[in-house]
């Protein structure tokens, strides 16, 4: 009980020197402005003295600054602060004219007189409901004192009927036992009448005492619930007052005080930029100050100089009195329901005193703004007054005419008065309100946590499974698929997918399992479409939808991801993952014919829709083409993953340990057009090689070597004049082949072990392919010219290698389907470009893949009808695929022991 005292009590003292510091404030405010008014009429008075004067002036003023001793912490403010710039600017002055001398008399003091009686008056208004916060929240503080005390009180009650009733039953066995031990014959006849009325006032005192006891037991109760909840709405509003009341009420005393004096000083601002432009400079740093002029800033300065005073007080805590261990609300079934129903009253008339409360405020601000626009009329123009052409009598006239005449005196002020009694009407509507607002939603939260209510909360992975998943297996098995993404798959397919990924499991996972890649691809668009809240907000939509007027795709870029960036992490790494596939999936546009523009009209629509009242004729156009400059620039448009951390697309995805990419199948080109061709493909993953000193000679011959006859068994060169993909490098490093920057010492550890058998089995293919080749073209060509490329290069098989060479040292890879396709009587005709075809392989041709490669089904894989094309040409095996072989000492066995037939690789 002392503590609470002791709180309240310093609360009190509190409440005084808050008082004592906004008067302080009002005090300084009006010193100041009397100040300037007395500065303002000296300085009229003394202009035609010019500079010698103003000096003086400047100096006295100066003087009793220092007189006055400002405390060091006023400079801070920012009135404070421009009342010290124009004293520096006064020193600066050297001459002064007539008219300004009319202009501060007439104009500026009259102003500074006007903001005293406003400071004066807002301040005892302010007072005013300063006073009644202050006396409700003594009130409040007394009530909490008060019920704290009837606890104590009931309790202490309870106690002493309990010792009194204890008291009474000692009387009565007390009595009891006197009455048997006396004979009552004994006792005279006239005193047995006495003896029966003290045994009947023992028992009515003893039920008294009973009664008493039960009746202060349950008031003891009904007081310690009445106290917590006082004591929980006791803290709340002494806690809103401390922290918004006490800064509104600053406010209310701020009203007007800065947009009234920053009008006088651009009043003097504006006659002395007229006056002498020399002065410019000084002003200049005088009009910063001006605008500087910050309300808020300047309370924010006054509370953190007084923090002791208006900083809130420790929180009251509960006191347990004799050993009173609840301390909390008692929620059990005696008063649970009786609690329930209070919280649901509690809830309901919250909501509607907020509404109410929301409409009050409503009207305040805008009562506030019309305020604001009366105080902040910009009336401080005097330029006409300084017109060389007009005298004194028209100077006076337009000074008169304007702001300063008495009709228009008495009618802003007549509005702004009328307007500031409204304004303090609501605001004192609002306060109440709001005080009991907080009172009710104390009691209404305490009860809700003793009722145990409460939220949960989610969190998810930063790429969907499904998203990731589709994403992964198009990239194995369908950057070549035609028209993926605009090809519908099997609606009973995408729907079996779709719910093994609602249940929890991955159903892409198994590289074994047949799945069709427009299903897959069906999937992972219907899982965009299905989002309720799409991948681009539509609150960002016409953001996104302006950069279009950009005509520089760089720069349109630009502000794309100047939108993407305000954007949620976790949105902007899934944004990132999709348009790195997509950007990847355009590149085979040659194969999918699914461009950049081609798969922006696919997801425009799904990843950014259009939302209510916008034209989806006109605007589906715009969607398309900026989902087309994400995809193109997405590198340029997404932060990389230095600056934003998360997972990041991967062209190659990894596979025990080793990264490599399954649907890059070799290209049979002739040499013209494989120059290009390799120089396009970003991703190529089996590179050939070939030395400058023939590239010349080979892409003039490249012609005749379509039509040439068969191609030669002993067709060799060395390993410097055309280097097989599939031959690793003196140190077997397979870097290069893999098309991205592996691990040095990773790969040769992985390839040195094998280097033996990749290379014979690879060679043995090779021939093997060769030959069946040569028989092809054999019975399908007609008599082709002698090939000079092969002639000229036959010379050079022995001496350069001491060593069989792999055909792929110096075979030229061509498509054999597209010299079937050529016309037979043109040897000048180009080749056409590789178009996999659909009939069956050789029987002594046909290749094993390795054990660990995922397989596609063969309906999408891309075979030619040779022996050849299987062998390099198709997706079926790969040099890169050998790597990962962990049966390639069984295969390279298998292979030299069968001689002449078909190898494995």
């Amino acid at each position: 009980m002392c503590l609470c005292l002791l709180c309240c009590s310093e609360i009190r003292n509190q409440l005084v020197e808050q008082f004592k510091c906004l008067e302080q404030q009002s005090e300084a405010r009006i010193q100041l402005l009397q100040d300037l008014q007395e500065f303002f009429r000296r300085k009229a008075e003394i202009q035609l003295e010019y500079s010698r004067s103003l000096e003086k002036l400047a100096e006295r003023f100066s003087s009793k600054i220092r007189e006055f001793l400002f405390q060091k912490e006023q400079h801070l403010l920012s009135s404070v602060n421009c009342w010290y710039l124009v004293l520096n600017q006064t020193r600066r002055e050297s001459r002064d004219h007539a008219t300004l001398n009319d202009i501060y008399i007439n104009n500026v003091i009259v102003r500074l007189a006007q903001i005293s009686e406003d400071v004066i008056r807002l301040f005892k208004k302010s007072k005013e409901i300063g006073i009644q916060m202050h006396e409700e929240l003594v009130k409040v503080t007394n009530e909490l004192y008060t019920v704290m005390k009837t606890y104590h009180m009931y309790h202490t009650e309870s106690i002493s009927a309990e010792s009194k009733l204890k008291e009474a039953e000692k009387q009565e066995e007390k009595q009891f036992s006197k009455s048997g031990d006396l004979n009552v014959n004994l006792l005279r006849h006239e005193d047995r009448p006495q003896r029966r009325s003290s045994v009947r006032k023992i028992e009515k005192m003893k039920e008294k005492r009973q009664a008493k006891y039960s009746e202060n037991k349950l008031k003891c109760t009904k007081a310690r619930n009445d106290y917590l909840l006082n004591l929980a709405a006791t803290n709340a509003v002494v806690a809103k007052y401390y922290i918004h009341d006490v800064s509104d009420m600053i406010d209310c005393c701020d009203l007007g005080y800065h947009a009234s004096l920053a009008r006088t000083l651009r009043t003097y601002l504006s006659a002395e930029y007229n006056l002498e432009t020399s002065r410019h400079e000084g002003l200049d740093i005088i009009e910063n100050a001006v605008d500087n002029l910050d309300p808020r800033s300047d309370k924010h300065k006054i509370m953190d100089m007084y923090n002791q005073v208006f900083c809130p007080p420790m929180r009251f805590e509960f006191l347990p009195h004799m050993g009173d261990e609840v301390c909390q609300v008692s929620a059990q079934q005696p008063v649970q329901t009786e609690l329930l129903m209070r919280y649901h009253q509690l809830q309901s008339r919250l909501a509607t005193l907020k509404i109410e409360n929301e409409e009050v405020r409503k009207t305040l601000d805008a009562t506030m703004q019309t305020l604001q626009d009366m105080l902040t009329v910009e009336d401080f123009d005097v330029s006409d007054a300084f017109q060389h052409s007009r005298s004194t009598e028209s100077i006076k006239s337009v000074a008169s005419e304007n702001y300063m005449s008495k009709l228009n005196i008495a009618k802003r002020r007549a509005n702004q008065q009328e307007t500031e009694v409204f304004y303090f009407t609501k605001f004192k509507e609002y306060l109440n309100g709001s005080n009991l607002i907080i009172k009710l939603q104390a009691k209404h939260d305490l009860l809700k946590q003793t009722l145990g209510e409460g939220e949960l909360s989610d969190s998810g992975q930063p790429i969907p499974l499904v998203v990731e998943s589709c994403i992964r297996y198009i990239n194995l098995y369908g950057l070549q698929q035609q028209g993926i993404f605009r090809v519908p798959g099997s609606q009973v397919e995408v729907n079996d997918i779709k719910n093994s990924f609602e249940r929890g499991e991955d159903p892409l996972v198994d590289d074994q399992s047949d799945h069709d890649i427009n299903s897959v691809a069906g999937v992972l668009k219907l899982y965009f479409r299905g989002l309720e809240n799409p991948l681009f907000p539509k609150e960002r939509f016409l953001d996104l939808i302006s950069t279009i007027k950009l005509e520089s795709s760089a720069e349109r870029a630009h502000h794309i991801q100047q939108i993407i960036v305000t954007l949620p992490r976790t949105i902007i790494i899934v944004m990132r993952y999709l348009f790195a596939f997509l950007n990847h999936l355009s590149q085979y546009s040659d194969e999918n014919m699914m461009d950049s523009y081609n798969l922006a009209i696919c997801f425009g629509p799904t990843l950014m829709p259009i939302p209510d009242g916008q034209d989806p004729v006109a605007c589906q156009a715009h969607v398309n083409e900026v989902i087309k400059t994400i995809i193109v620039h997405h590198e340029v448009i997404f932060p990389s993953p230095r600056e934003l951390d998360g997972p990041v697309y991967e062209k190659f995805f990894n596979y025990f340990g080793q990264f490599f990419c399954l649907n890059q199948p070799i290209k049979l080109h002739h040499f013209e057009s494989f120059t290009d061709h390799q120089s396009n493909r970003k991703d190529f993953c089996l590179y050939l090689f070939r030395d400058d000193a023939f590239s010349d000679s080979l892409s003039q011959k490249a012609d005749s070597e379509a039509s040439s006859g068969p191609l030669l068994d002993d067709k060799a060169s060395s390993k410097n004049d055309l280097q097989s993909p599939c031959e690793p490098s003196p140190d077997y490093n397979f870097g290069g082949v893999m098309g991205r920057s592996v691990s040095k010492s990773k790969t040769k550890n992985c390839v040195k072990s094998q280097q033996y058998f990749l290379l014979q089995d690879i060679e043995k293919t090779m021939n093997t392919a060769l030959h069946e080749l040569r028989e092809l073209e054999r019975q399908n060509t007609a008599k082709q010219a002698p090939d000079v490329v092969l002639d000229t290069l036959e010379p050079l098989k022995n001496p350069m290698s001491s060593e069989p060479a792999s055909p792929l040292h110096t075979i030229i890879i061509r498509d054999p389907d597209a010299a079937l396709r050529r016309s037979s009587s043109s040897t000048t005709e180009m080749m056409t470009t590789f178009k996999p075809a659909l009939s069956a392989r050789l029987a002594g041709a046909q290749l094993r893949p390795p054990p660990m490669r995922p397989m596609r089904p063969p309906p999408t894989q891309h075979r030619s009808s040779s022996s050849s094309s299987s062998g390099v040409g198709s997706p079926a095996v790969t040099p890169t695929e050998k790597i990962f072989s962990n049966n390639a000492s069984n295969a390279a066995a298998s292979s030299t022991n069968s001689g002449e037939n078909p190898g494995t690789m």
